[in-house]
């Protein structure tokens, strides 16, 4: 195994160098296989998520004034420093206004005619790949569309309400981007999620030494536990911990029909440079 992946693995688990060598000769390699098996064999809890999974780049999001309707993109660049750049910000400021005045939705369309021609041109002005990569839209049937951009432009929010305010929603948008919830309820989870939790709590209780009953009630205990930690409407609402995100809806008379959170370079595997190996291996030749 490369001490690259081996030190992103004790990174990510916090446990010893010699047990995640193993756990990942065991897994073939495979980072998220080997996780998961040292989850089932020593009761770690969680990992935390891949630093390769980062790429730069904003998101932005465009409202309408009533609340009626909303467009959300994320456009990348290489660097952080591009991403602070005023003709890429403009760039990006065109590409979500084009997504909200013609109620585009997919990236395709999106990033085609004056955009990709725009996007050219800023790649050969400042020298970086620029990509446009997600959009979405969402449009109020019965309630009002809410939104809430990080101050850092990374993370973005929308939030769907029947019901309700454009304040309840952007403050349930806030939330969602601190909190990052998986679903709207508990009923929402897929049940893959909920057989392979199910599966990692069963391994962990094999040697507790309890009967099986009291066994299948903790595992049942840690199920609901897990429900409530990744459901919007169980999680304690971050501007008022005394109450829940489902309670301050419901209060006033609404209901979260759905959301959309874009965190800038989520799922993007970005190749990590031994820039010291690559200089010894320029030097050697």
């Amino acid at each position: 195994m490369s001490a690259a992946l081996v030190k992103e693995l004790r990174e990510r688990t916090g446990l010893g160098l010699m047990e995640c060598k193993k756990a990942l000769s065991e897994a073939g390699g495979d980072i998220d296989a080997a996780i998961e098996a040292l989850r089932k064999s020593s009761g770690m809890k969680a990992a935390k998520k891949a630093g390769r999974t980062a790429a730069d780049g904003v998101v932005a999001i465009q409202t309408a004034e009533d609340g009626s309707f909303a467009a959300m993109v994320e456009v990348n660049s290489e660097t952080d420093f591009v991403a602070r750049d005023d003709n890429f910000l403009d760039f990006v400021r065109s590409v979500v206004g084009k997504a909200y005045e013609e109620r585009i939705d997919d990236v395709s369309v999106l990033a085609e005619g004056d955009i990709e021609a725009a996007r050219q041109g800023l790649v050969q002005k400042i020298g970086e790949n620029i990509s446009v990569r997600r959009v979405v839209t969402h449009a109020a049937e019965q309630g009002v569309i809410g939104g809430y951009v990080h101050g850092n432009n990374r993370i973005a929010v929308l939030v769907s309400l029947k019901g309700g305010s454009e304040e309840l929603a952007r403050d349930v948008a806030m939330h969602v981007a601190a909190v990052n919830p998986q679903v709207v309820s508990p009923d929402d989870m897929p049940k893959d999620v909920v057989a392979k939790e199910r599966e990692i709590y069963s391994a962990q209780a094999q040697d507790s030494g309890k009967p099986p009953e009291i066994v299948e009630k903790m595992i049942d205990g840690r199920i609901r536990k897990f429900l409530s930690e990744n459901s919007l409407t169980e999680q304690a609402f971050v501007k008022d911990p005394d109450t829940t995100v489902g309670n301050l809806v419901l209060q006033a008379g609404a209901e979260v029909l759905g959301f959309t959170r874009y965190e800038v370079g989520e799922g993007i595997e970005v190749e990590k440079v031994d820039f010291a190996s690559e200089v010894a291996a320029q030097l050697g030749n």
